[in-house]
């Protein structure tokens, strides 16, 4: 952010834990978000996911190239309504395998090829708690790009959803990469503070573009 007193810089959370402050400029902010919003759109758009248990996630979803439900994957959006997931674009794909290089100082192997995206709506009052994304038989990292609003976002251990955590305040723009020894690691949102994104971008709220490697052939 312009005027920081001091500038943030790339961190090691973690091992193979890495934020990338400042990653997407505004241009790119904007066309993701731009897509996000088409991708929002039904047929298979944004949806409240229900729990086996009979709850409700406070961020709403949409998926690309497979859709995550809790907890396994399918072609259509079976919470939903049932239609086929919209495809996984390749530039989103691009998108991905440069992220690993700026987290890592290396591009993956030629075998990773990201294929699902999950794209999470916030509001002020949602949250995520402790979980794990364990669904995919990859072991590629997960690349996790925020737009709009700051938030909390919690990680922790690949042994349980409690302590020891770090909390990371992730801003609009910033890449936050998991993989290796924390592809496994419980991490969650606890907060989101209200009216912190960027003006000019023109989003209420906060967007996450979860990407993986789903492996599932």
């Amino acid at each position: 952010m312009d005027g920081e007193l001091f500038p943030r810089e790339r961190t090691v959370i973690a091992p193979g834990a890495v934020h990338v402050p400042d990653w997407l400029g505004a241009v790119r902010q904007r066309e993701l978000l731009a897509a996000c919003r088409t991708w929002a759109r039904p047929p298979a758009g944004l949806r409240t996911v229900r729990t086996p248990g009979g709850g409700t996630m406070t961020a709403r979803q949409v998926c690309l190239g497979l859709h995550w439900y809790p907890y396994a994957y399918a072609r259509t959006a079976v919470d939903g309504d049932g239609t086929p997931v919209k495809p996984m674009p390749g530039w989103l794909a691009d998108l991905g395998r440069e992220a690993v290089a700026a987290a890592y100082g290396e591009p993956p192997g030629p075998e990773v090829v990201y294929d699902i995206a999950l794209i999470n709506f916030y509001d002020g009052d949602s949250r995520m708690g402790m979980h794990r994304d364990a669904e995919e038989r990859s072991g590629a990292p997960v690349v996790s790009l925020s737009l709009g609003d700051t938030c909390v976002f919690r990680f922790g251990n690949t042994a349980s959803r409690g302590r020891p955590y770090q909390d990371v305040r992730l801003r609009s723009g910033d890449l936050f990469v998991f993989g290796k020894a924390s592809r496994l690691a419980y991490h969650g949102v606890p907060k989101v503070l209200p009216g912190t994104g960027p003006q000019e971008l023109g989003l209420t709220g906060r967007l996450n573009i979860t990407l993986r490697v789903g492996g599932l052939g």
